[in-house]
């Protein structure tokens, strides 16, 4: 191939994932002199050459002796492909990620510390059964705390991953504050760290389960299991550094309470900051109740779909449990309706495969879901939902539901099923244009983050059938 080629003429490139592509040209003995590599993420140039000794880097991995040191080594920490095969809020919230988890590796070091004093660890005096008692009860308590923490909200974990993640990270804060103070009150020793043991295993529950969301969220290529298991290895990688460095802290602050008290302190108020850093990073693309108040009121005040990264900015993140409106998705029927009227006054206007129920008085919007309800009827329930409670608030709204509100601020001259009846007639003109608009602006409308019940129905009186 050399014969029929000058030298220096490109003969043919590859490239490695993201990386800048590289070419091959002819050398003057016949074989192949391949450029360097560069990776645009850290921006290594391609300049200059290199000639490997048979096939450059082996078979099907990373070219190895191409890959300057320091690619090779965050190889090691980051997924394959990175960073085309994660979410780009990958490095921003990995980052502040491993700052709060440095932090909390080094005020945890300081909590076992106390605890182990509180139990009798270098008291002569100290009964080892005690000890043992003391530690099984705290055990004992956690994994009950485990298993109703996990049974009670573990469903509802999804929904809101990002406050959930914060106030897991917030609670081992306190946790790890109470066995600090656990020894200073040797008398309620024992309730204390059982307490805190308590609040640790409500922390693993719901830190583990929104992990796991998030890292739905991050793996862009099927590879949840390759950016799980990185992140475990980052997590690693600084726990190992916490551990050193704590090595050096323990021999400073273990005669000197008040100066552990106040390293603990300033260690927590830098893992509260990072973790509201990192949760703050991250662009969810799914639809949870508090997002979509957020894009809709945004739409029906301004005509325009705020895009994922807006909303998320947005979002609240320290009061994002308690919505003002109490929205339920998938009741059951038969805490609605008691009798055939009901049931009609349910259905009338009702042409979509859900029933809503609005009770004006504790603001409370109850939805029944048919059998054929998918992700888009359940999307367009909760907008329903929605568009009731900014009926309540203030703001520009569209023409009809201008109307419709004054209509609710006059007073109950319209029963509350009347006017349900009504914002479905509005909401046939503005759902498409507004499920459009989330689908143009790059919000995943095929599934969602919003928090639905088990509860199915069927019903079979239509609104245009009377009964008597």
């Amino acid at each position: 191939m050399a014969g029929h080629a000058s030298l220096g003429d490109r003969l043919c490139s590859e490239q490695f994932g993201s990386q800048a592509a590289r070419g091959c040209c002819a050398a003057a003995d016949g074989s192949l002199q391949w450029e360097t590599w560069g990776w645009r993420w850290w921006g290594v140039s391609g300049a200059g050459t290199v000639n490997p000794e048979g096939r450059d880097g082996g078979g099907g991995g990373a070219p190895g002796t191409a890959f300057p040191p320091l690619s090779r080594l965050l190889a090691v920490f980051l997924p394959q492909g990175f960073p085309d095969s994660v979410s780009p809020d990958y490095l921003p919230y990995q980052l502040w990620d491993s700052v709060q988890a440095f932090a909390s590796s080094l005020s945890g070091s300081l909590a076992t510390h106390a605890v182990l004093l509180g139990i009798g660890v270098g008291n002569a005096k100290a009964s080892v059964s005690a000890a043992t008692a003391t530690w099984i009860v705290k055990d004992s308590t956690g994994m009950l705390g485990r298993i109703i923490f996990a049974w009670w909200k573990g469903s509802k974990l999804d929904c809101n991953a990002k406050q959930w993640r914060l106030f897991a990270d917030i609670l081992n804060d306190v946790a790890m504050f109470l066995e600090i103070m656990a020894p200073i009150y040797p008398v309620c020793f024992t309730v204390t760290i059982c307490i805190s043991n308590l609040a640790k295993c409500v922390v693993s529950v719901a830190g583990g389960a929104t992990r796991a969301a998030l890292t739905m969220h991050q793996a862009r290529r099927n590879n949840m299991a390759d950016v799980s298991a990185k992140d475990s290895s980052q997590e690693t990688l600084v726990n190992l550094a916490g551990l050193l460095v704590s090595l050096l802290m323990l021999p400073l602050v273990s005669d000197c309470p008040s100066f552990s008290l106040g390293c603990f302190f300033l260690l927590t108020a830098l893992h509260i900051y990072a973790n509201y850093q990192a949760v703050h990073a991250l662009v969810l693309e799914t639809l949870n109740e508090g997002r979509l108040w957020l894009v809709l009121k945004h739409f029906l005040q301004r005509g325009e779909v705020l895009d994922p990264t807006s909303a998320n900015q947005m979002e609240p993140l320290w009061t994002g449990f308690w919505p003002s409106l109490s929205l339920s998705l998938g009741v059951p029927l038969h805490c609605l309706i008691s009798s055939v009227f009901e049931l009609q006054q349910l259905v009338e206007g009702h042409r979509e495969p859900y029933l809503l129920h609005w009770d004006q008085s504790q603001n409370r919007v109850q939805v029944v879901l048919s059998q054929m309800a998918g992700p888009e009827t359940i999307l367009r329930a909760a907008t329903h939902g929605l568009v009731l409670r900014a009926l309540r608030e203030d703001g520009p709204l569209p023409r009809e539901l201008e109307e419709l509100r004054n209509q609710v601020r006059a007073g109950p001259k319209k029963e509350s099923w009347v006017i349900v009846k009504e914002t479905h007639q509005v909401l046939d003109k503005l759902f498409p244009k507004f499920l459009k608009g989330l689908q143009d602006v790059g919000w995943k409308t095929e599934k969602h983050q919003l928090e639905v019940d088990e509860w199915r129905a069927t019903w079979f009186l239509s609104p245009e059938k009377k009964v008597l």
